[in-house]
């Protein structure tokens, strides 16, 4: 077992090793149109706001990369006149198929840490899970300067409630749009 996990960690250290000239850093942000969804989730309703964070493009293939990303996303969900705003530092994994020179499908999993939760301006950080898993599905576009464009959604997989005693399971939705732009 150890044996094979040295050569995996070389492997993917030589591997990265040859493409490091061809390795992209960036920035992107962008808006999300975050609800949840799941168990009674009738009067449930979208809210707006944003995410930004820093990107790094690995080349595997001409056809291929992978997209590793750390991401501020604000999420939530809006109840009758309430909003539930929930921060969290995303962790997307994305591999990227080039269909045509700059447009690709997106598409990899997601881990996200929960930084804070306010209703209003109570804290129910409590109320949810501290850790929460999804898929990412989406569409990118990127021109030859660095400037990209990209649409998401992002499906979250694990129950986010983290309330005694409860039958009632949610989960995350974002929808997002946005613009980066790679520096070297």
């Amino acid at each position: 077992m150890k044996k094979i996990l040295l050569l995996t960690v070389f492997t993917v250290l030589g591997f990265m090793n040859v493409n490091a000239q061809k390795i992209k850093f960036g920035a992107k942000a962008g808006l999300n149109f975050s609800t949840v969804s799941g168990d009674n989730t009738n009067n449930i309703d979208y809210v707006t706001s944003q995410h930004v964070g820093l990107v790094s493009e690995i080349p595997i293939s001409e056809k291929f990369s992978f997209q590793p990303e750390v991401m501020y996303s604000r999420q939530g969900y809006s109840l009758n006149t309430d909003v539930v705003a929930m921060n969290y530092l995303n962790i997307p994994l994305m591999g990227k198929y080039y269909v045509t020179k700059g447009l690709s499908l997106e598409a990899g999993p997601q881990v996200g840490f929960l930084l804070s939760a306010k209703n209003e301006k109570t804290d129910v950080k409590d109320s949810f899970n501290t850790v929460d898993f999804g898929v990412n599905f989406g569409i990118g576009y990127k021109l030859e300067n660095g400037l990209n464009f990209g649409v998401r959604y992002n499906l979250g997989l694990t129950d986010i409630n983290n309330v005694d005693n409860s039958s009632i399971k949610n989960r995350n939705g974002a929808f997002q749009v946005s613009v980066g732009y790679f520096f070297f």
